[in-house]
């Protein structure tokens, strides 16, 4: 089973199941075609969004939160059974930290920064916040 958690800490803002395919996981196609559960979260004024996409084996996604739940950096969140992806998508303007073909870690690798908010940089203060 593939463990998903949560890339920031925040609240669950939205969850979108979409039904559909059961393409390898690891195709370009997958991340549009394959049935997939869409979850926005919203913390320290960055949204991130991630999707649990189901494969060529896996045909049954879990998430255990509900709209308006608070979740931790690193909390577990679901699962997508005998595994599959997990796509994430940072800010715009977030500095990514890993590398094409990098091994990661759940709760335990960076993935990226998400850049400062203004007024903290507006007042001097430097913040990173890193999604894992």
């Amino acid at each position: 089973m593939h463990v998903n958690r949560s890339p920031i800490a925040g609240v669950v803002r939205k969850v979108v199941y979409k039904r559909g395919k059961f393409l390898n996981a690891m195709d370009a196609k997958s991340a549009a075609d394959n049935e997939q559960n869409i979850v926005t979260i919203e913390g320290e004024g960055h949204t991130v969004i991630f999707k649990q996409i189901a494969g060529l084996i896996a045909r049954r996604i879990v998430f255990y939160k509900k709209i308006g739940d608070r979740v931790a950096l690193g909390e577990r969140v679901g699962l997508i059974k005998f595994g599959s992806r997990v796509d994430v998508v940072l800010d715009s303007g977030a500095q990514v930290a890993v590398k094409v073909g990098e091994n990661v870690k759940g709760a335990s690798s960076i993935l990226g920064y998400a850049p400062a908010r203004r007024e903290l940089a507006a007042s001097g203060g430097q913040t990173r916040q890193g999604a894992r």
